[in-house]
C-alpha cells in the first residue's frame, strides 16, 4: 500500500500547508475566531458541510448501514435538517448579535452566572466532538495501514491540532473547502459506484439484502425519534456549528448556502448507508461492525485510488475534529478564562495556545475512549440534556430566570450522565429523561424565583 501511504501523507501535507496559510490571514482575534465574519457562500456551504460530516458520520453511518441498511442514513439526515433549521429560523438573529459563543446569549439573557455554568457543557460537548473524529481517524489509519491504534490517534489527529492552533477559523475554512471537494469526489463519486460495481450493480444488491435493508425505518421509530432529539436540536446550539454560522458574510449567505449544506448532509448518508449495504454483501462476517468503512475500502479498492478514498474519509473526520477542537478553546478562552483573568479579554496568542493545549487533552481523551458512535452520543446528550431547555426559554420564555436556569442545566446534564451511565450510551433513557428534568425544574424554579432583567437584548 506504498502508492495509498504516499497520497495520504500528501493529504496531510497539504492540510499543514493550508493551515500556514491560515495563520497568516488570521491576523486579528476576530480573524482567529470566525474568519473575519467574512465568508462567501461557496465557502460558507463548504465549511458548514464539512464540519457537520465528520467521523460519526462517515464510518458511523457505515456501519449503520451495514447492520441496519438504508434506515442508517437517518443520522445524517437528522444532522442535515438542524442545519436547514439553523440557517433558515436562526442565523440572521445570531449575525446580528455579533458574539462568539453560545453562551453569550445566556448571559444577555441571564447573567454572567448563567454564561459560566453554561460554558462547563458547551466544554465538555466540544472536547467530545473533537475525541470522536480523531477516534475514528485512529481507526481508519488502524485498519488500513496496520498501524497501532496509539500512533494512528497521533498521527492523525497531530495534524489536526498543528493547522488549527496555528490558523483557527481561518486555517480550519480553507481545509474545509478542500476537504469538502475531497470527500464528495472520494465517498460519493469513487467509492459508492465502485462498491456498487462490485456487489454487481443494483439489481445484486436487492437480490442479496433482505427487502428489511431497503425499508427507510428498520432502524426502529425510538432510534429515529432518538437522533432527532439529540442531533437535530444538538445542532441547532452546538457551539462548533454556532461558530461557523458567525463567518457568514451577510444573512443571505448564511440562509442560502446554510440550506444547501442540509441538503448535501441529508444526500451524504443515504451514500455511506448504501456503502455500508454493499460491505455487508461483499463482507457479511466482520468481526466488528466499526470497522465497515476501513475494510470495504481495504477489500474493494485499487491502489491510489484506495489512497484517495481514505483521504476523503481523513477529511470528513478532520474537519469535525477541528471544529470540535477550535470550539473547546473558543469556550475556554471567551467564556472560562476571563473569569480567571478578572475579565480581561483573550488575545490572539492566547487564542492560540489554548487551542494547541485543547488540542492535546483532545488526544489523550482519544486514546482511552473506542466507539465512535457512542462517543458522539455522550457529546449530543450532555449538550441537549444540559442546555437545550434553558437556551429555548432565553429566546422565548419572558418569566425564565437566571436560578431556573442554572437549576435545569445542572439537572439536566447530571441526569443525562446518571442514565448514561445506568443504561449505557446507546439508550434513549439519558436524552428524554435528562430534557425531562431540565424542562420541570426550568419551570419551577423559574416560576418560584424573582424574574431576571436582561443584561441586553438576545434574540
Amino acid at each position: 500500500m506504498a502508492l495509498d501511504l504516499f497520497v495520504v501523507l500528501i493529504y496531510a501535507a497539504g492540510m499543514l500547508v493550508l493551515g500556514y496559510y491560515g495563520m497568516r490571514k488570521a491576523k486579528t482575534h476576530e480573524d482567529y475566531l470566525v474568519a473575519g465574519r467574512n465568508l462567501g457562500p461557496t465557502l460558507y456551504m463548504g465549511t458548514m458541510a464539512a464540519t457537520v460530516l465528520g467521523g460519526a458520520s462517515t464510518v458511523g453511518t457505515v456501519r449503520l448501514g451495514y447492520v441496519h441498511g438504508i434506515s442508517g442514513f437517518w443520522l445524517c439526515a437528522a444532522l442535515g435538517a438542524g442545519i436547514i433549521a439553523l440557517n433558515l429560523l436562526l442565523a440572521k438573529p445570531l449575525l446580528k448579535l455579533r458574539i462568539f459563543t453560545v453562551t453569550q446569549v445566556l448571559e444577555k439573557r441571564y447573567n454572567p452566572m448563567a454564561r459560566q455554568a453554561s460554558a462547563v457543557i458547551m466544554l465538555a460537548y466540544a472536547l467530545m466532538i473533537g475525541v470522536t473524529s480523531i477516534l475514528a481517524i485512529g481507526t481508519v489509519l488502524q485498519v488500513l495501514f496496520n498501524l497501532p491504534f496509539w500512533l494512528s490517534v497521533l498521527l492523525g489527529g497531530g495534524v489536526v491540532v498543528i493547522y488549527s492552533a496555528i490558523g483557527g477559523m481561518w486555517s480550519l475554512t480553507l481545509t474545509d473547502i478542500v476537504q469538502f471537494v475531497i470527500k464528495t469526489v472520494g465517498l460519493m463519486l469513487l467509492l459508492l459506484p465502485i462498491c456498487l460495481y462490485r456487489v454487481g450493480g443494483w439489481d445484486e444488491l436487492v437480490a442479496k439484502l433482505p427487502a428489511a435493508s431497503f425499508s427507510f425505518t428498520t432502524i426502529g421509530w425510538d432510534t429515529i425519534i432518538t437522533y432527532f432529539m439529540i442531533y437535530f436540536f444538538g445542532i441547532l446550539i452546538g457551539q462548533d456549528i454556532w461558530q461557523r454560522v458567525f463567518t457568514a458574510k451577510t444573512e443571505k449567505v448564511a440562509q442560502y448556502a446554510g440550506t444547501l449544506a442540509g441538503f448535501y448532509c441529508v444526500l451524504y448518508g443515504l451514500a455511506c448507508a448504501l456503502i455500508g449495504m454493499a460491505a455487508h454483501v461483499l463482507l457479511p462476517d466482520l468481526d466488528n461492525a466499526n470497522n465497515a468503512f476501513a475494510a470495504i475500502v481495504k477489500a474493494s479498492l485499487p491502489d491510489g485510488i484506495r489512497g484517495l478514498v481514505i483521504a476523503a474519509a481523513l477529511a470528513a473526520m478532520m474537519s469535525t475534529a477541528s471544529a470540535g477542537l477550535l470550539a473547546a478553546s473558543t469556550t475556554l478562552t471567551e467564556d472560562l478564562l476571563p473569569r480567571l483573568r478578572g475579565g480581561k479579554q483573550s488575545s490572539l496568542g492566547i487564542n492560540r495556545l489554548f487551542t494547541l493545549l485543547t488540542g492535546i487533552v483532545v488526544l489523550g481523551i482519544a486514546l482511552v475512549v473506542n466507539d465512535v458512535i457512542s462517543a458522539l452520543t455522550l457529546a449530543y446528550n450532555l449538550l441537549v440534556g444540559g442546555m437545550l431547555i434553558p437556551l429555548i426559554g432565553a429566546i422565548f420564555w419572558k418569566r425564565a430566570t437566571t436560578a431556573g436556569a442554572i437549576a435545569s442545566m445542572s439537572l439536566g446534564f447530571i441526569t443525562a450522565l446518571v442514565f448514561m451511565f445506568k443504561d449505557g450510551l446507546d439508550a434513549n433513557t439519558p436524552i428524554y429523561y435528562s430534557l425531562m428534568a431540565g424542562l420541570v425544574s426550568f419551570v419551577v424554579v423559574s416560576l418560584a424565583s424573582r424574574r431576571t432583567a436582561p443584561l441586553a437584548s438576545a434574540i
